[in-house]
């Protein structure tokens, strides 16, 4: 389905209503949806052959120090902090694997392959990335395949045939219903929100969004929804779209969706500033530590996210039993360290596991 199409009919089942509205409809993808039931019945897990690359003619890498590369979205930010910290965690604690993590100042994409190109050229076992564009980076990641290089994803896929193995943090469609749960029990089922993304080609961003517009349309089909703005993963821009969304739409933006670790708690902070704390709601995905001053004020009720230290953990282990040859096509589960086994899900992907709501009551419990 094309994007003008696809477009036309969310416009139409999403309900805007609002004639200011810039787009009816931004930020999802164009892929299938499976939008999870209204209750807590679970899906049900539909088994997937194996659709990763293969890189050629690999060497045998079993038991040896893995020189590996970790090329993030970006590197500076809280979030990243906390994986690339996880991958040095598990790094050590293997100790059969030297990572370094080196990723664009900003979420640029050509930055970023030219970066995984140069680690192509100069020689590295494996690579680890969290994709700024699942398109435009397969190309130098099936690039780094034909070089025998090891490939792993996590928290932004690549094509699937780019990459051996994507570590997922979170079933799309599960951080779909709990975030459009929370946003409801925030602003009733009639209320008005709008999203602040990344871009509307990152990856997993554009998945979460187009998992959120299904299960609302399904769940709570009288919510409003406004618009989605890009950020670019940047607070500054982050805060100013809030703000412009607050005064564009003023009483009748009742809640602001955060996509990214950014976003939520510059939006807090917009809201905090216009103070329309109680009546604007923030939703979003984020740090503890970065929400922590906005749950302890009230302003926010909720913050959903993973552990960012334990998706950078397991991304490594994956990567070192792919390189060890234990973990094959077709397997249903692999090994990772303190967490245990991991479920193979989606025929190439690892499942971190459920998300973490994280509020005033736990929230003092994490600190990443």
């Amino acid at each position: 389905m094309g994007r003008t199409l696809l477009s036309a009919l969310l416009a139409l089942s999403l309900s805007t209503g609002l004639s200011h509205a810039a787009s009816p409809w931004t930020g999802g993808d164009d892929l299938p949806t499976n939008p999870l039931a209204c209750d807590a019945t679970p899906a049900k897990a539909e088994p997937k052959p194996y659709d990763g690359g293969q890189p050629s003619k690999a060497p045998d890498r079993k038991g040896k120090t893995l020189n590996v590369v970790d090329v993030p979205k970006l590197v500076g930010i809280g979030y990243f902090n906390a994986t690339s910290k996880g991958i040095a965690d598990a790094a050590k604690e293997m100790g059969t694997m030297k990572a370094k993590t080196d990723g664009p100042s900003k979420a640029n994409i050509d930055d970023q392959i030219t970066l995984i190109d140069n680690y192509i050229t100069s020689g590295v076992d494996g690579i680890l990335f969290a994709a700024n564009d699942p398109v435009a980076i397969s190309p130098v990641l099936k690039k780094a395949l034909r070089a025998g290089i090891n490939v792993v994803g996590y928290d932004a896929n690549s094509e699937p045939s780019a990459r051996q193995w994507f570590v997922n943090q979170a079933e799309f469609n599960g951080i779909a219903k709990t975030m459009v749960d929370s946003m409801a029990a925030g602003i009733g089922e009639e209320g008005a929100f709008a999203i602040v993304t990344s871009t509307f080609t990152t990856p997993n961003q554009a998945r979460w969004i187009a998992e959120m517009a299904a299960y609302q349309q399904k769940c709570h089909p009288k919510m409003k929804w406004l618009e989605t703005v890009e950020a670019q993963e940047d607070n500054i821009l982050s805060f100013n779209q809030s703000n412009t969304l607050i005064n564009k739409y003023g009483d009748e933006l009742k809640g602001i969706f955060g996509m990214t670790s950014v976003a939520t708690p510059a939006a807090a902070d917009a809201v905090t500033q216009a103070k329309k704390c109680g009546q604007v709601t923030v939703v979003g995905l984020a740090t503890p530590n970065a929400m922590k001053p906005y749950v302890s004020s009230g302003c926010v009720k909720s913050v959903v996210l993973w552990n960012p230290v334990d998706l950078g953990y397991a991304a490594a282990y994956v990567l070192r039993a792919v390189a060890d040859g234990t973990l094959q096509p077709g397997a249903t589960s692999v090994k990772a360290g303190k967490l245990g086994d991991l479920k193979v899900i989606n025929g190439s992907e690892i499942l971190l596991g459920s998300p973490t709501v994280f509020n005033k009551d736990n929230i003092n419990n994490f600190d990443f």
